[in-house]
């Protein structure tokens, strides 16, 4: 897939801050990322239909009660998401993905909830559907994620996150276990991110339909644009987030600084969901640098990836 040099070289820009600015910051990176893990797997899980909110899953994680009956299945899939994210960012920095870390990944999410799938592939007469599509065979399957695996490594030429993207869809199309391979999925993204020192992305829920979509045109259309941009976006709001922490400005929400801009709220809400200007989001809600300066921003745009 194709992706605009200008926007391969803000990404590399993005990176060498990043990594300048990380130097000497461990704690606080520690930190930022331990704070992201209850809104990382809030919004996995929310993908999934899980009726938890974010705040349920801030109690849950900190072994607090929540206000209402919650179900086993429930609890278990938010811990046992936030344990595989724990696990896999200490694993990816130090070794690329097999297929015996997915099993391992798949086993410490599903265990407890469902223990007879839990760390194996579909075998013969488990079949699986997502709407209208219909995953290959079980007997298909392990030979399909040694491929995907092997051809995600044997290729030197696509550009990162068109590699990321591709096999992300290809995983999915696959299906190759009964239960948790979307989460599994996200999560090996991340692990693909962090091996290549990048730091780890949210998918969210509020933008599902268009996650959901960029399935649907890559098995229709073999385009990996869709998938390839929400990567984009969401590894750029990541490395604007961390970024920004590293300089050590003061951060305001982005309705706040639209005011002390003179500019509408939902111009800028705009820019930052397009990533023109370095905000990013926490439990939601959009913030920025308080030192940002409009017109000193880099004008480049995801062009060539709608």
């Amino acid at each position: 897939m194709a992706i605009q040099k200008q926007l391969k070289d803000r990404i590399k820009e993005l990176k060498v801050r990043y990594e300048s600015l990380r130097i000497g910051r461990d704690e606080l990176l520690k930190l930022l990322e331990e704070a992201e893990v209850a809104e990382s797997v809030y919004n996995s899980n929310a993908i999934e239909n899980s009726t938890l909110t974010l705040r349920e899953t801030e109690r849950i994680l900190l072994e607090l009660s929540v206000a209402r009956e919650v179900s086993t299945r429930e609890i278990f899939e938010a811990k046992n998401l936030a344990r595989v994210g724990e696990y896999m960012g200490e694993k990816a920095k130090a070794a690329n993905l097999n297929k015996e870390m997915i099993l391992l990944l798949h086993k410490m999410l599903m265990t407890a909830i469902r223990d007879d799938i839990a760390g194996r592939f579909r075998v013969a007469g488990e079949y699986v559907r997502v709407g209208s599509y219909v995953a290959p065979p079980p007997e298909q399957v392990e030979k399909m994620m040694e491929e995907v695996i092997t051809g995600f490594y044997n290729d030197h030429e696509s550009y990162f996150i068109g590699k990321i993207a591709r096999f992300h869809l290809e995983f999915e199309e696959i299906h190759p276990f009964n239960d948790g391979n979307g989460r599994i999925g996200r999560a090996i993204i991340n692990w693909q991110l962090i091996r290549l020192g990048f730091p780890p992305i949210i998918v969210r829920n509020k933008e599902k339909s268009d996650y959901y979509d960029s399935f649907t045109i890559h098995r229709d259309k073999n385009n990996l644009k869709p998938m390839a941009k929400i990567i984009t976006l969401g590894l750029m709001e990541s490395l604007h987030k961390r970024i920004t922490y590293f300089e050590g400005a003061p951060i305001i929400k982005l309705s706040e600084f639209a005011k002390k801009q003179n500019k509408t709220a939902s111009s800028l809400t705009n820019a930052a969901r397009r990533q023109t200007i370095p905000a990013f989001r926490e439990k939601g809600v959009w913030k920025i640098s308080q030192n940002t300066t409009l017109n000193q921003l880099p004008r480049s745009k995801l062009r060539g990836m709608n």
